[in-house]
């Protein structure tokens, strides 16, 4: 029986549950090798399951976290038995997400401020991002909302076009310029666009270029200082894309982005592909960030508000 009560709809499970597969199937069998012959956790577990963590992309530092407090178990429970410790690290690592993702968000949803909610969605390209944006814009308009996109990734012709593909896709309005325009103008005129049209939420794109953080950070600072001009508490929520697949370099983007600006949540997309799950859980305690939202297959509908216990009881299921 389940640990956790089911929150999520039996489709939205299923879908989380196979996009888990790889991760979870490449975890549990590092874990039977681990305890293999063993009747008791003991040192020689712990030191195996260390090297399982870290190797599923959990990261290192947080890895050290988990194995403390199984630690801290073992020496107040005197005996455990290896066949308690999936129970006890889904216990574990549920407590440790707790730590970052307080919600228990299952729907996708925005504060109701009497203006329109403000996401500016940042990550390098490649991880996801225009088709992170769709799917949010999608799936907001189909909660309701009245939702505008702005386009200032302005340096590649080709992300504008893509967001227009989107736009048209999901049937939402989208604010766009040439190649070349200057993004905040872009970010600019989409708010001033979205409060004219009463939206609900606001979508902007923005470059993901890395090459050189010090016109990284002044760009994004520009741009949410233009915002400021129109709805002075924007951008609400600053959304970092990663690519889950990527594994380790995704905690290398994320120490970088957060560096450059200030990042409010996590969306981890391409999740479905990978083994590399773990990642999920070793960037949302690293960071200290939420994760908002999580990408588990390529279908419109498979971009999934992020529930701690839904993840963590499909990677232990």
């Amino acid at each position: 029986m389940s640990l956790f009560k089911k929150i999520f709809t039996k489709e939205k499970k299923e879908t989380l549950d196979k996009g888990l597969e790889k991760s979870k199937n490449t975890f549990f069998d590092k874990l039977s090798k681990a305890v293999a012959g063993k009747s008791k956790v003991d040192d020689d577990v712990l030191d195996n399951l260390e090297e399982v963590l870290v190797s599923s992309d959990v990261g290192v530092n947080t890895t050290l976290k988990i194995i403390e407090r199984i630690e801290e178990r073992v020496s107040r429970d005197k005996y455990l038995g290896t066949d308690e410790l999936n129970k006890i690290l889904r216990e574990e690592i549920a407590g440790l997400l707790s730590e970052t993702n307080t919600g228990d968000a299952t729907e996708f949803e925005v504060p109701n401020t009497g203006q329109p909610y403000v996401i500016m969605v940042v990550g390098v390209n490649g991880v996801g991002k225009t088709t992170t944006i769709g799917k949010l814009a999608h799936q907001f308009k189909n909660a309701g909302k009245k939702v505008v996109l702005g386009a200032a990734d302005t340096f590649r012709a080709a992300a504008i076009d893509q967001l227009q593909v989107w736009a048209d896709r999901t049937e939402v309005p989208i604010v766009k310029q040439s190649m070349g325009s200057d993004p905040a103008s872009v970010a600019f005129d989409t708010l001033e666009s979205a409060v004219n049209q009463n939206a609900d939420v606001v979508i902007i794109d923005t470059a993901g270029r890395l090459h050189n953080k010090v016109n990284l950070m002044n760009e994004l600072t520009k741009v949410k200082r233009v915002m400021q001009k129109v709805i002075p508490d924007a951008p609400h929520d600053v959304l970092l894309v990663l690519d889950g697949s990527t594994g380790q370099n995704a905690f290398e983007q994320a120490k970088q982005f957060t560096a450059a600006t200030e990042v409010t949540s996590l969306a981890v997309t391409k999740l479905d592909g990978t083994a590399k799950g773990g990642v999920v859980i070793g960037i949302s305690d690293q960071f200290q960030i939420p994760v908002k939202y999580i990408g588990v297959g390529e279908g419109i509908e498979d971009l999934q508000v992020f529930n701690k216990f839904e993840f963590v009881d499909s990677f232990f299921k």
